[in-house]
């Protein structure tokens, strides 16, 4: 949320007021210096302190994000005491009043113990000190307190919300952010929310909820804090988070060989554990990026997504011959997939797109739920519509949310989910998120299967493209300094849309915020062409950018044809980008 300009007084005096009140020395003194250079008339500094205190930090898309630092627009001990208080209050008031709009009626298996929260935390800066704070606030608000023993994935922390049955679950990562940042993620689960919710990321109506319990917090210096009474959970809860999501083990080993990379982030263990679990014998995982490291040493941007991210996975998947390559970003609740190109040794390599691991994964649901009438196959507002030909094609239902899986995880009857940004739950009895663990070993299972049939998982790609038009997407992603520009642009853009797009006429310019979407209202512009083409436009949940979602269908006759149609697929998309551009003022 953000607040009026203050004047200079005003300024000085709330920076000076924050820093008494802070516990953290470094902080503290980092405000303490920056105050002081503000008010000796030092512009940068004056500058820099009022985006600090430009407003409060707000859950987003995926919880709380920011740069590390002091001030309540920056992640910092303040902020988290702050925000386990005022959550620490919403789970005592939802439980002993648990109607809502997203509430169940029953406490069933929730009444044989007291309020249980789970906290767990990565290894960026400050993870386990912000774990720690929140663990000492439930305990001494009188909520049982489970914290995890080590650094350990977010799909681990998901899990345990549900294994658990606890109340709310905070995990304690800034995801793919870049290593400045951290951030401060809220599950509901228990009396909170309905049953197919428990064990979600939070919306609405908790989110505000929240919010206005953690404005009413007063001095950090008067929230109880217990010295002790948490309880560290033992070092078997990964095995056990492994057991859940893969109960049995793989009786025969698979021939696969396998590249893996944690990105320096916590996933490494897990994730190779749950392979070899899963079969998988020949797992590399890049030594360089092995161990968790939050200063990011190899990557100018710890994101599966980003260029130049996976270079050293795809070099060690050269050197070794590998058949597949998996990425998991810094928490380990996304994966990226790189696949041979065609051509044997020499022929390079290619990283998936997120549409398509989500139509390979999507595809490999909609045959495991053949036959199942309350199976449902769901996906983001921004993701591929392949999705919904599959489901429509195996006779199952299917969903579209918004964007971020706190909406795809609750779906009601969901049997698989998946986000266009690498983000796919394919265990939702499990994990009520998207699980980038249990997703690698899905796709690593299937391409092994695939192998043993003489086909690959391009092959599938090029079936689905056939059975239902080859869906071709791109982005345009526009990052800004001054956040006031992203509403700027989707303005201008909704008031003189660009007339065709991709040398088709634009037929429809949808406000996402209007009631008719069939959707909760969202920020964010929908345009569709006369020939299918779809254009999305909304602001970014975790990053000061404006995102563009691009997607093209065409149909494909045979197999024989689609060299053409992907060539014609990406120079359509090129142009739109283009277009979009200029529309937008670039």
């Amino acid at each position: 949320m953000t607040t009026a300009p203050r004047t200079e007084p005003e300024l000085l005096d709330a920076a000076r007021a924050w820093a008494a009140d802070d516990p953290d020395p470094a902080t503290r003194d980092e405000l303490t210096a920056l105050t002081a250079r503000a008010a000796a008339g030092d512009d940068a500094a004056r500058t820099d302190l009022a985006d600090r205190f430009a407003g409060t930090l707000q859950f987003g898309t995926a919880g709380l994000r920011a740069a590390l630092g002091a001030g309540p627009m920056r992640m910092n001990r303040v902020v988290v005491l702050r925000a386990a208080a005022g959550l620490a209050a919403h789970v005592l008031a939802t439980a002993e009043d648990p109607a809502s709009d997203d509430a169940g009626t029953d406490a069933s298996g929730t009444g044989g113990h007291p309020l249980r929260a789970v906290v767990g935390y990565d290894a960026r800066h400050d993870s386990d000190v912000f774990a720690r704070d929140t663990a000492a606030v439930f305990t001494a608000a009188g909520i049982e307190t489970l914290l995890m023993p080590s650094a350990l994935p977010t799909p681990v922390l998901a899990w345990a919300v549900r294994a658990f049955e606890a109340e709310v679950g905070v995990m304690v990562t800034a995801s793919h952010n870049p290593p400045a940042d951290n951030g401060y993620k809220v599950y509901l689960g228990g009396r909170a929310v309905a049953p197919e919710a428990r064990g979600c990321q939070i919306v609405a109506p908790h989110d505000r909820l929240i919010a206005e319990r953690i404005a009413a917090v007063g001095p950090v210096a008067g929230i109880p804090r217990a010295g002790s009474g948490w309880t560290v959970l033992p070092g078997t809860v990964e095995e056990d988070y492994l057991r859940a999501v893969l109960p049995e083990p793989a009786r025969a080993a698979r021939s696969l060989r396998l590249v893996l990379t944690p990105m320096h982030g916590v996933g490494g263990r897990t994730a190779a554990q749950a392979l070899r679990r899963a079969g998988f014998a020949d797992v590399h995982v890049v030594a360089e990026q092995a161990e968790p490291d939050p200063d990011f040493p190899t990557v100018a941007f710890p994101n599966p997504e980003e260029p130049g991210a996976l270079d050293l996975a795809l070099e060690a998947a050269r050197t070794r011959d590998a058949d597949l390559v998996l990425a998991n970003d810094p928490d380990a609740d996304r994966v990226a997939v790189a696949v041979p190109e065609p051509g044997g040794a020499g022929a390079g390599w290619r990283m998936l797109r997120g549409d398509e691991v989500g139509a390979l994964l999507g595809h490999a649901a909609a045959v495991r739920c053949a036959g199942r009438g309350d199976a449902v196959l769901a996906n983001s507002i921004v993701s591929s519509r392949l999705l919904g030909r599959i489901a429509a094609a195996a006779g199952l239902a299917h969903r579209e949310t918004l964007t971020g899986f706190k909406w795809i995880a609750r779906v009601p009857g969901l049997a698989y989910g998946y986000e266009e940004a690498l983000g796919y739950c394919v265990a939702p009895e499990v994990v009520r998120d998207k699980d980038g663990i249990s997703a690698a070993v899905a796709v690593a299972v299937l391409a092994d299967e695939l192998r043993a049939q003489g086909r690959t998982l391009q092959d599938v790609l090029d079936e689905l493209a056939v059975a239902h038009g080859l869906h071709a997407t791109d982005q345009l992603s526009i990052r800004v300094a001054d956040l006031g520009r992203i509403p700027a642009m989707t303005a201008a853009l909704r008031d003189a849309p660009p007339p065709a797009l991709g040398g088709s006429e634009v037929v429809q310019v949808e406000d996402l915020t209007s009631p008719g979407t069939g959707l909760p209202p969202t920020e964010g512009l929908r345009l569709l062409t006369r020939d299918g083409t779809r254009v999305i436009v909304r602001p970014s949940g975790t990053e000061p950018k404006l995102k563009c979602y691009l997607e093209v269908v065409a149909p494909v006759p045979d197999r024989a044809a689609l060299p053409a149609a992907r060539a014609g697929a990406a120079e359509q998309l090129a142009r739109i980008r283009r277009e979009l551009g200029t529309a937008l003022g670039l």
